[in-house]
C-alpha cells in the first residue's frame, strides 16, 4: 500500500515547481480531503488505499493547472464556517474576514439590528453576522443565478433572508442599521493570478477603474440606512482617494488594512 508520507512529499514537490505558494500544505489539504479526514489526523495514518493515492494524484494534477484548491475541496474556511463553493461563485478571502469581525463589531450595544449584505454570492458576511448575531436580520443580496444555488446552500440552516436581485435597482429593506458589501473592485486591465480566473468574472472586475458599481452602492446604502447606520465596503488598495471623494458626505470614514498591511475597507457612518 502507498505510503502517505512519500504521497505528501512528492505532492508537495509537484505543487511547488507549478508555483504553488504553499505546496506542503496544499498537499495535506488535498489528502485530508481524500481521506475524509482533517488535516491534524494525516499523522495518524501511515498508508493509502491505491485508489485513494490515485484520487490525491488526480487532485494534484488538477492543482498543478492552477484550478483553485477550494474548487477541488468544494469548501473555503470563513471565520467558522466551512462554505460551500465552486464553478459560479466567488471563493471568499481571509481579507473579507477583516470586514465581517468590524461589521459584527459595529452591532455591539444594538438589539435586534437590521443589516443587508450587498453583493453576497457564498453568503459569507451575512453568515458570519448572523452567526454572531441571532437577534439580526440579515438580508444576502445576489443578483447571479449561478451563484444564488450556492447562497442558498450555505445560507440553508442560518436565519439569513436571500433576496435575489441586482444591487442597482433591487427594493432593499429599510431602514437598515449596517450594510456590509465585498464587490467587485479590480479594474479591468489587471493581470490577476490563475486561480481568480475562476471566479465569475462579474464578481472580479468593475470596469477600466475598478469603480464602477462601488458609487451605487454608496449610494443606495445612503438610502436605505437610518441616520447613524454603518456602511462596509472592501475595495482595491487604489481606491482610498477615491473612496475618500465618494464619501464626502459621511461621517467617521475610516480606511482599514488588510493583512498584508494594504489599504483593504472602508467604513463610513451615515
Amino acid at each position: 500500500m502507498p505510503v502517505l508520507s512519500a504521497q505528501l512529499r512528492a505532492a508537495a514537490v509537484r505543487l511547488a515547481a507549478a508555483g504553488i505558494d504553499s505546496p506542503r500544505v496544499e498537499a495535506e489539504l488535498l489528502a485530508a480531503h481524500v481521506l475524509g479526514v482533517t488535516r491534524g489526523r494525516l499523522l495518524l495514518i501511515d498508508s493509502v488505499t491505491d485508489v485513494q493515492a490515485e484520487a490525491l494524484d488526480e487532485l494534484v494534477h488538477r492543482r498543478t493547472e492552477r484550478v483553485p484548491l477550494q474548487h477541488l475541496t468544494g469548501t473555503a474556511p470563513f471565520l467558522d464556517r466551512e462554505l460551500l463553493v465552486g464553478p459560479g461563485v466567488f471563493i471568499p478571502r481571509p481579507e473579507t474576514e477583516l470586514l465581517a469581525r468590524w461589521g459584527i463589531e459595529a452591532l455591539r450595544g444594538m438589539a435586534d439590528p437590521v443589516v443587508l449584505d450587498l453583493c453576497s454570492g457564498s453568503g459569507a458576511l451575512a453568515i458570519a453576522v448572523a452567526d454572531a448575531r441571532p437577534d439580526a436580520t440579515v438580508y444576502a443580496v445576489e443578483r447571479s443565478d449561478d451563484a444564488l444555488p450556492w447562497l442558498r446552500r450555505n445560507t440553508a440552516d442560518t436565519s439569513v433572508r436571500v433576496l435575489p436581485g441586482d444591487v442597482r435597482d433591487v427594493p432593499l429593506p429599510a431602514p437598515a442599521d449596517l450594510i456590509l458589501c465585498n464587490p467587485p473592485y479590480v479594474p479591468i486591465t489587471v493581470a490577476v493570478p490563475p486561480e481568480v480566473g475562476h471566479d465569475p468574472a462579474e464578481a472580479v472586475f468593475s470596469g477600466e477603474h475598478g469603480l464602477d458599481l462601488i458609487p451605487v452602492i454608496i449610494a443606495r446604502a445612503w438610502d436605505v440606512l437610518r441616520d447613524g447606520g454603518r456602511l462596509g465596503i472592501e475595495h482595491d488598495d487604489t481606491h482610498t482617494p477615491a473612496m475618500a471623494l465618494l464619501l464626502t458626505t459621511w461621517h467617521d470614514v475610516t480606511t482599514h488594512p488588510d493583512l498584508a498591511g494594504r489599504p483593504r475597507f472602508t467604513t463610513a457612518r451615515r
